[in-house]
């Protein structure tokens, strides 16, 4: 019999094209270190994005835009990610392309709207009564049922629960047995109900029960301190887009016609101006009561020059909205015809009284010791060995035709190094991955000396 065992998936295997970016790489006093976080070089753009990491912590920077432009292959989206790397987990970061506005069921502007709110995170506090604790006793009281017949209705459930400081006997209503029986809820397990909603949560099973077995499906958690009944505070973030969409489908009856009514209903839905100002009402007065706190949070659009005309001058309503991301936008282009229009060229196809409200970052190109230091990063992060005339050929590659190809050829260049049976990537590995790939550039080159023998 043969037993092999299963490799788990860690993240460390799923390597995606910026998987070595970890943050700015900036010291305490806000100036970047040449190599850092995954990051090499650009010192001046990680600086700036990093007083821009400062102003949206310190919530100074809500409703204003940032423009990162430079050469394709500088690290735009890379900064982006950094930017969004060191805002944490809680900040709301909302990455889109700007050929997405672009939908043959929703208007521009709605898609670049419900991006907006996607960016914007609210973080209600509320204060709960709960009864915590480990259940010692659960009994189900039945009795006769009304309607007539043998079977029997549950009328009450008699529960018992114990913390380490006391110990209550609660009796719940009919409709919270079928919650206990969802949670698959036993003698020994710690829960906690909810006395508002009766909502039940089993936590895990208690400690004192467990064992001295290795594999355990169970999940062990120790007895809760405190009081049975306590009260307790509980954060809950959601962004702007989830209350929109929670409101704007609202969940019909149990019959077969609002059944379908709902099969039947688009995918998207066009969320209404109206809806969405009630929300903000709401929204403020909940901030005002200090039940919630608003986080401004980071919208991303890459390749900008694809908005046209309409989405420009929404954007110049939207930034100047009460309730506002801060948006970070990328491009590529330099002077160039904004998008809807014939005639009206402007830097980065953007118009001209939006670029008056954007802060500019400018990524430069890379040195070629600076795409020597990220190949030998990326070649850790892909678990790949290269030798030093590797490195130096590839970084040769990356100066000619663009770092991009440079790192495009380290998979391929691993498979022929297989093959060869070779245990680190040699020069001739690259040079023969090389001979067999055109990049960009040679590609052009090509076309050009062969122009007579395509179809134009």
């Amino acid at each position: 019999m043969k037993i092999t065992e299963v490799q788990s998936t860690s993240v460390d295997q799923r390597i995606a094209s910026h998987s070595h970016i970890k943050g700015l790489g900036l010291k305490e006093d806000g100036f970047a270190e040449p190599i850092s976080n995954g990051f090499v070089g650009q010192e001046n753009a990680r600086e700036a994005a990093g007083i821009v990491v400062d102003l949206i912590k310190s919530k100074k920077m809500a409703g204003r835009a940032l423009l990162l432009a430079g050469a394709p292959g500088t690290g735009k989206t890379a900064l982006a990610l950094a930017i969004s790397q060191e805002l944490g987990p809680k900040v709301p970061f909302c990455p889109m392309v700007g050929s997405e506005v672009y939908s043959s069921e929703v208007k521009k502007t709605e898609v670049l709207m419900s991006n907006f709110r996607k960016a914007i995170g609210l973080r209600i506090k509320e204060i709960k009564e709960v009864y915590e604790g480990e259940v010692t006793q659960l009994q189900v009281e039945e009795t006769e049922n009304p309607l007539g017949g043998y079977g029997k209705t549950v009328s009450h459930v008699i529960i018992g629960l114990k913390t380490v400081k006391g110990t209550k006997q609660l009796k719940l209503d009919a409709s919270i047995h079928e919650s206990l029986q969802k949670e698959k809820v036993q003698v020994g397990d710690v829960i906690y109900i909810e006395s508002n909603s009766g909502a039940v949560k089993r936590v895990g099973r208690s400690d004192t029960f467990a064992t001295e077995y290795d594999l355990e499906a169970e999940e062990y958690v120790p007895v809760p301190k405190g009081e049975v009944h306590k009260k307790k505070e509980i954060i809950q973030d959601v962004t702007l887009h989830d209350i929109d969409v929670a409101n704007a489908r609202p969940q019909g009856g149990q019959d077969i016609i609002s059944m379908m009514g709902q099969l039947m209903k688009p995918k998207k839905t066009e969320i209404t101006d109206k809806l969405r100002q009630e929300i903000n009402k709401v929204v403020n007065k909940y901030i005002e009561q200090g039940v919630a706190e608003l986080v401004p949070g980071v919208l991303f659009v890459d390749e900008v020059h694809m908005l046209d005309i309409e989405c420009f001058t929404y954007l110049n309503r939207a930034l100047e909205s009460a309730i506002s991301p801060i948006v970070i936008f990328a491009t590529n282009r330099g002077i160039c015809t904004i998008r809807g229009t014939e005639d009206i060229a402007s830097p980065h196809g953007i118009p001209v009284d939006l670029l008056d409200r954007l802060l500019i970052i400018r990524t430069l190109p890379y040195t070629q010791d600076e795409i020597r230091t990220i190949i030998k990063i990326r070649s850790k992060t892909e678990g790949l060995k290269l030798l030093d005339d590797a490195v130096d050929y590839l970084s040769e590659v990356g100066v000619k035709s663009s770092l991009r190809y440079a790192l495009q050829l380290l998979s391929p260049a691993s498979i022929l190094a297989k093959i060869n049976a070779h245990e680190e990537l040699s020069r001739e590995d690259i040079e023969e991955v090389d001979g067999l790939f055109f990049d960009g550039k040679s590609s052009a080159k090509y076309l050009l000396e062969n122009s007579t023998q395509y179809i134009v």
